[in-house]
């Protein structure tokens, strides 16, 4: 393994580690609204906004990780089918894929980058004034980098792939 994917699978372990302290936070805000709710009839009033939060944050902290490991959820069977009868043809395919996915993720990050610096510009927040609010841009610019991340992921399995081996058993992961 190159030095450059050594540095971008530490970086998306890294990120994955971050979204599983999200998710840690995510359930100790939730059972704080349940037992404040319940116990003192005082619940958390942001909790709502908190969750929806949260899942953009878990997903994109997690996804450049999941890729890296080769279990982005799709259906292989076809490719399983053409690795095995077809080898070169089915590696081949796995790599068109990766590079169709490299090029969406390319997109989000350029679609996401004008909006965060919108976010940043005018410090633009959701949530309820004087109930609960947070800035959109942390969430902006965590999907950016989280897509940038997942390009560098696809790409890495593009050049790495060998054989009629997954990106992820070649890694030894």
């Amino acid at each position: 393994m190159t030095p450059f994917a050594k540095l971008a699978s530490g970086i998306a372990m890294a990120a994955n580690a971050a979204g599983t302290f999200v998710v840690i936070a995510l359930i100790a805000v939730v059972n704080y609204d349940i037992i404040a709710r319940g116990l003192f009839n005082k619940p958390f009033l942001g909790a709502v906004e908190v969750v929806q939060f949260s899942m953009v944050l878990i997903v994109f902290l997690q996804l450049p990780d999941v890729i890296r490991v080769g279990r982005l959820t799709r259906s292989d069977g076809f490719l399983s089918l053409m690795r095995a009868r077809r080898p070169a043809v089915g590696r081949k395919l796995s790599q068109a894929i990766d590079l169709v996915s490299a090029i969406f993720m390319v997109l989000v990050a350029i679609a996401i980058w004008p909006e965060f610096l919108e976010m940043w510009e005018s410090k633009d927040f959701f949530g309820v004034p004087g109930v609960f609010t947070a800035p959109w841009w942390p969430v902006k610019l965590v999907i950016f980098l989280s897509a940038c991340l997942c390009t560098v992921h696809f790409l890495l399995h593009i050049f790495t792939q060998t054989g009629d081996a997954t990106p992820h058993e070649e890694s030894g992961s």
